[in-house]
């Protein structure tokens, strides 16, 4: 009998000690502070690139502190993919690995499922990127997202195939005009009065003819063409949204400037206007990126 005090006494301690312990336990996990951008970036061996161009870019302490961010990571496979080593990134001017970081880098908490199915976002840089969401998946100018929603204290982090490299310095008609395989387009946009709208801002998409598209289409000589026609027929190159490769999805369309639609076809990918008899203008070369959109060469213009 005499037993049973001292027993109910150490049941009462085991009772009391356990509690102790399970609630330092949770008060331990309660006081460990999630990761900033920062230490994501830090303490992963697959981010050691992107780290030695943080700590170049002096943006250590931004990238822990700011709130909320959103960045589109490249891993070491993608500044591999890119080209880019950690000793180009320390043969570099601090300005210009600080420019290209920024560009990767938006001042809002953008969730995978938020990112928008085509349209222009604005990052710390100031030059706009271009996301998308698709059947294909998320990307920014093209460059696909390939392990999503990384959250962080201050933020998310998305970890993309590609550096955002190079980061767009010239707008559409800037772009042609330095590119002398598109005279005849750049005297046709002249011609029809259209520079001033492929020079503003905006989000386009421009599947650019060259020279030997036109020639193709039996047109040498852009001042012989109709202003009306020509407005008509480059209007019909351009959708007023951003879509880049990655967005080309077979047998569907997209509307255009001039008011009719495109049909895309893929493999190979190719374009044409949506019920004209002509042959499809096959894209050879694509995202092309501008300050105001994407260029994609096309081998034909694109007639009704």
């Amino acid at each position: 009998m005499k037993k049973f005090p001292l027993i109910r006494f150490s049941v009462i301690a085991f009772t009391v000690a356990s509690i102790f312990v399970v609630s330092c336990s949770n008060d331990e996990m309660a006081i460990t502070p999630p990761p900033t951008i920062t230490d994501l970036v830090v303490n992963d061996p697959n981010f050691s690139t992107l780290k030695a161009a943080v700590v170049k870019a002096g943006l250590a302490d931004a990238l822990a502190t700011t709130n909320p961010l959103t960045v589109f990571a490249p891993d070491n496979a993608a500044f591999a993919a890119s080209g880019i080593t950690e000793a180009a990134i320390a043969s570099l001017p601090v300005s210009t690995v600080d420019s290209i970081l920024k560009y990767h880098v938006l001042s809002a908490f953008v969730t995978s499922t938020s990112v928008p199915v085509s349209d222009a976002v604005n990052p710390l840089l100031g030059v706009q990127l271009y996301a998308s969401r698709n059947v294909n998946g998320v990307f920014v100018n093209g460059i696909k997202v390939k392990q999503a929603d990384i959250e962080a204290k201050n933020g998310v982090v998305h970890v993309i195939e590609k550096v955002l490299f190079p980061i767009p310095t010239k707008n559409i008609v800037q772009i042609a005009s330095a590119d002398t395989s598109f005279s005849f387009l750049v005297a046709a946009v002249v011609r029809a009065s259209l520079v001033p709208t492929l020079s503003g801002p905006g989000k386009f998409t421009v599947f650019a003819p060259t020279n030997n598209a036109f020639r193709a289409a039996g047109i040498t000589d852009i001042n012989a063409v109709p202003v009306a026609t020509l407005q008509a027929v480059l209007k019909y190159h351009v959708i007023p949204t951003n879509v880049f490769a990655s967005d080309l999805v077979n047998n569907t369309t997209a509307p255009t400037a001039q008011g009719g639609n495109i049909r895309i076809t893929l493999p190979p990918a190719a374009v044409k206007i949506d019920g004209s008899t002509q042959p499809a203008s096959n894209i050879v070369a694509v995202n092309i990126a501008a300050t105001n959109g994407v260029i994609h060469v096309i081998d034909r213009v694109m007639l009704p």
